[in-house]
């Protein structure tokens, strides 16, 4: 175990196709508040998945490493979800960000999650380090799971943004109009079900577009879909001028977490539980969207927009 080193303000703050530079981070000095973390002699490797979040989450987490002194590889857009969970099972990687919707539905294969972020994310810890000595550390404020959103004309046609049950009668009232999916999204047991479920109105196949995860959000915002699927979390909302649906809670959660194995973990149990608070709470999901999109709309490097993220926190 390491000798933990912090003061006070250290654990106490209130506070697609893309691609990621897994390569150096940038400068691992630090002069604000990760520098009372100290994590020296510390070797971890950090995965993450293959999309533009995940990539600006990965980046965060090896930059704050690197700052408390840890030696750390960078394994930033390792895969999807079942390369990584693999890797961390199979100890290849050491952690990498997971969302609490999938660990409790995916991961540990159960049903009914709370619609609670605090309640799961308890649920899906205690389970997952009994059955599989991984560790959730932490937890974002931001919930990004699947969700509906409209065009800037058809919000203004509405009179603003759409719930569920709107949507369910605009679909019942023009028989033209298209929602947009993924080619997953219908099978899904939290996906297009849960509008079902929610509504009460099974979408005919006829008002089905499957489309590609990028055309979904240009004719989203160009009206050629009347609604589309989208992430919650995702940049292209506010560079569209997309409004999302009110789902009401209808849709699963989707908190992000660390997910550290145990015995990496117990190397620094003190310092893990402080740092990762100090990463995820102010990213609620505007800040997150934000984020995303200097990535996915403006074309920035993760690891850049990273670095600058840490530094606006004062944390380097």
């Amino acid at each position: 175990m390491l000798p933990l080193a912090l003061v006070a303000a250290a654990c106490g703050s209130d506070d697609g196709d893309d691609s990621s530079d897994s390569g150096d981070s940038g400068d691992s000095s630090s002069s604000g508040a990760l520098a009372d973390i100290d994590m020296s002699g510390l070797d971890v490797t950090v995965g993450s998945k293959d999309f533009t979040e995940q990539f600006v989450l990965g980046e965060i987490l090896v930059q704050a490493l690197e700052a408390t002194g840890a030696n750390v590889t960078n394994e930033v857009n390792l895969g999807g979800t079942s390369v990584n969970r693999e890797a961390l099972l199979a100890g290849e990687i050491d952690m990498y960000w997971e969302y609490n919707g999938t660990g409790w539905t995916v991961h540990l294969a159960q049903e009914d999650p709370s619609d609670d972020p605090d309640t799961l994310t308890e649920a899906v810890r205690e389970m997952d380090l009994a059955e599989n000595s991984i560790q959730w550390v932490g937890q974002a404020p931001f919930n990004n799971t699947y969700g509906f959103a409209t065009g800037p004309a058809l919000t203004e046609e509405n009179g603003g943004p759409f719930d569920l049950q709107g949507m369910a009668d605009y679909l019942k009232e023009n028989p033209d109009a298209q929602v947009c999916m993924e080619t997953e999204f219908p099978n899904r047991p939290d996906g297009l079900v849960l509008f079902t479920d929610a509504t009460g109105y099974e979408i005919p196949e006829g008002q089905q577009q499957i489309l590609d995860t990028n055309v979904i959000y240009t004719e989203t915002a160009q009206g050629g879909c009347s609604f589309g699927e989208i992430f919650t979390t995702d940049g292209r909302i506010p560079a569209l001028d997309l409004s999302i649906v009110d789902d009401g809670g209808a849709f699963i959660l989707y908190n992000v977490s660390l997910n550290v194995r145990d015995e990496t973990y117990q190397e620094a149990p003190d310092q893990f539980d402080a740092l990762v608070p100090l990463l995820v709470d102010p990213l609620d999901e505007a800040t997150m969207a934000e984020l995303n999109r200097q990535v996915s709309v403006d074309g920035e490097d993760a690891a850049d927009v990273a670095k600058q993220y840490l530094q606006d926190q004062g944390l380097t």
